[in-house]
């Protein structure tokens, strides 16, 4: 059985250089550790500070050269920081992993107007943020690159009990799609990755409105972990995608058959979504 999830057959990243936002855990520090199994130089971010050097002091055992920042993505200005203590340190960057994200449990009419607020700075312009302070770079250095942006299945499948949430991966798909017929003359590739059910403490830390909150999440976790699919797998699904230079990634089989509902059978499509909501209930 392999059990280093594609190193030694892969593509290596020998004195490629990788900028990972969320990358104190699940997907984010899974990728940043895969990047260093294959010879990649990381800069890392995250609100997590304890999570993102548990992630550092792993990838510096696989050899790598690592830097890390504390950084809320929302913030444009400790983006711009970040780009420049990055590009201090590395002539470029070759790969971008816009990963960090954040959840929301609710059907519209359960929304606050606080979470579309929040949802809308950590998941849309947080993908913004890295892509304005990193891309001209990756332009104007002229050696390609790649750009990974984290969607969801639920950002071409929409999803009535994660509204708000579907909404914001339906903005980063769309973006991902836009910059990727823009950037292609230049070299450089951009890839939406699409998620299903994947075991992160996503379900623990996002919130959920409405009643019986506790008991809701308390039950979406145990599903997820039920699920089994973890997000070491989705980093090998990242890694191949730039590999292969793929415009989408669904990863988990129920995205793969979502993608194609969605654009084969949108009535069953919907269907489909709907039925999953009652998940969440």
């Amino acid at each position: 059985m392999r059990t280093d999830y594609g190193v030694g057959v892969a593509q290596r990243l020998d004195g490629k250089k990788a900028v990972i936002t969320g990358a104190g855990s699940g997907i984010g520090r899974e990728t940043a550790l895969l990047c260093a199994r294959r010879g990649a130089d990381l800069a890392l971010c995250d609100v997590d500070e304890t999570g993102l050097e548990a992630t550092a002091g792993a990838a510096r055992a696989l050899g790598a050269e690592v830097f890390t920042e504390r950084v809320d993505v929302a913030d444009a200005e400790r983006m711009s920081a970040l780009a420049a203590s990055v590009h201090e340190r590395f002539e470029g960057v070759d790969l971008l992993v816009n990963n960090a994200g954040i959840g929301v449990v609710a059907r519209f009419l359960e929304t606050e107007l606080s979470d579309w607020q929040r949802l809308m700075a950590i998941n849309v312009m947080g993908v913004v943020h890295g892509c304005h302070f990193f891309v001209p770079r990756m332009v104007q250095r002229g050696r390609g690159g790649h750009v990974v942006n984290v969607a969801s299945q639920a950002g071409f499948q929409a999803n009535p009990a994660l509204n708000a949430y579907s909404t914001t991966k339906f903005a980063v798909f769309g973006f991902s799609e836009a910059l990727r017929a823009e950037l292609g003359p230049h070299g450089i590739g951009v890839t939406a990755v699409c998620p299903g059910i994947v075991n992160t403490a996503i379900t623990r830390t996002s919130p959920i409105r409405g009643e019986r909150a506790e008991e809701r999440q308390a039950k979406l976790a145990r599903l997820y972990e039920r699920r089994g699919y973890g997000p070491e797998k989705v980093a090998v699904q990242i890694l191949r995608a730039v590999e292969r230079n793929r415009a989408v990634a669904p990863v988990t089989p129920e995205a793969h058959l979502g993608y194609v509902l969605s654009h084969l059978a949108p009535p069953l499509s919907r269907w489909t979504s709907a039925k999953l909501a009652q998940v969440a209930k």
